[in-house]
């Protein structure tokens, strides 16, 4: 028999255990069934549930769950859109996701699966020091995908304005006022008169 603070009590039958657990207003829970004796301890059996629910939903919260996120592109993808769609798979792989990069074939362009291949191998070039292939290019129907992950050691770009440490001034104090300063025009000069 354990007491509510850990300490043991010692051997004492059922009903003993039960009338020890009354008197102190506690619950007698089996610890240790398979024991010989069995171990019970005193605890307030409802108290405990609830701490035990509340550390589960913090460990829970502090999981970060990968998600697998998918990028499409054409064989005919142009270069600048090619590194837009590099951009955003460094912005995904940066979250802690994974991402399938797929190229999709229509009609005749199921003729030429190179095409979609020297695009992926564009986007493998362009990412390397960035992410690992996890899944080289398999065909698949009329699209060509392979899986990517972020590159161990790998650390994402910050926004250039955080990186800078700048940020926008208050147009008044560029002005060279005080944001609190009345702004007060300047004086008008009357017209000059014409003479005849």
């Amino acid at each position: 028999m354990i007491d509510e603070e850990g300490q043991m009590i010692g051997v004492m039958t059922g009903a003993q255990a039960l009338a020890m657990a009354r008197e102190r207003n506690l619950d007698l829970v089996e610890v240790s069934p398979m024991a010989v004796p069995p171990v019970c301890k005193l605890m307030d059996y409802g108290r405990f549930k609830y701490e035990q629910a509340k550390r589960e939903n913090e460990a829970r919260k502090h999981q970060k769950t990968v998600e697998l996120k998918e990028i499409r592109m054409r064989p005919r993808t142009d270069e600048h859109d090619l590194e837009v769609k590099v951009r955003k798979i460094e912005e995904i792989l940066g979250e802690g996701n994974k991402v399938k990069v797929s190229v999709v074939f229509r009609g005749r362009e199921m003729a030429h699966p190179e095409l979609g291949r020297v695009v992926l191998e564009k986007v493998v070039a362009a990412l390397k020091n960035v992410a690992t292939l996890e899944r080289p290019p398999i065909q698949e129907g009329r699209m060509i995908s392979m899986l990517m992950s972020r590159a161990p050691g790998w650390e994402p770009r910050k926004k250039a304005a955080a990186q800078d440490g700048k940020t926008e001034a208050p147009v008044a104090a560029a002005t060279g006022d005080e944001p609190g300063d009345a702004i007060t025009p300047a004086p008008e000069t009357p017209p000059e008169q014409s003479q005849p």
